[in-house]
């Protein structure tokens, strides 16, 4: 049976748990989990998530603040050229103590842990909960990474935000060549101008004569 402290994804807490206004900083790589993303928009499990910031020990549990960092590979929704770079996303969540809420406020009540984490992140943040492990001497950041990856990728990812994307004529790249066009004639008017083709023609010959 694998052991907590031989996950990639577990880092040890036991000296700050239980222990409030204790810290611990975290500035390290972590290995992308599987999951996030697909191979046109996302980041490849395995590849490294560098993880900075700090654990904060609270009267219920532990608040993660801080940012991951993680290589983004896709392509251009408009051009389709290929895009990598780093992904930059700040995060802040709670990994509460084993039946620390329960105990805190009985059924459905508001905890002090959830005062706490609204006044340190914010009411849209607060129910982002993850696991501490071993009886809280392990914080397993495992899901945190795919969740909070998953949820900030974009839906149509740009090379940059002003591309001008491909020529829908002859799939010309307008970003090299801005000025690239086509001459059209509406075909509405292929007519008149055949039409004015012959007449102009007509006229010359008959000058010509």
């Amino acid at each position: 049976m694998a052991r907590v402290e031989d996950s990639p994804w577990a880092i040890p807490v036991a000296q700050i748990a239980s222990r409030a206004g204790q810290s611990k900083p975290i500035d390290a790589d972590f290995p992308a989990p599987s999951g996030i993303g697909d191979s046109i928009v996302g980041i490849k499990e395995g590849e490294p998530v560098h993880v900075s910031g700090q654990f904060d020990s609270i009267v219920d549990g532990l608040i993660f603040t801080g940012r991951l960092v993680a290589p983004f590979v896709s392509e251009c929704t408009r051009c389709l050229k290929p895009i990598d770079e780093d992904w930059p996303v700040d995060v802040t969540v709670f990994f509460p103590y084993e039946s620390g809420q329960d105990k805190a406020n009985g059924k459905g009540g508001k905890s002090k842990k959830d005062d706490e984490i609204d006044i340190i992140a914010g009411e849209d943040e607060s129910e982002d909960t993850y696991p501490l492990l071993e009886n809280g001497a392990f914080a397993d950041i495992e899901a945190m990474i795919r969740d909070t990856l998953v949820e900030s990728l974009p839906l149509q990812p740009l090379c940059r935000p002003d591309c001008r994307g491909l020529c829908s004529q002859c799939g010309a790249d307008l970003n090299e060549d801005p000025d690239h066009h086509h001459d059209v004639t509406d075909i509405r008017f292929a007519g008149l101008a055949g039409l004015k083709a012959q007449l102009e023609a007509e006229q010359n010959g008959e000058q010509a004569e």
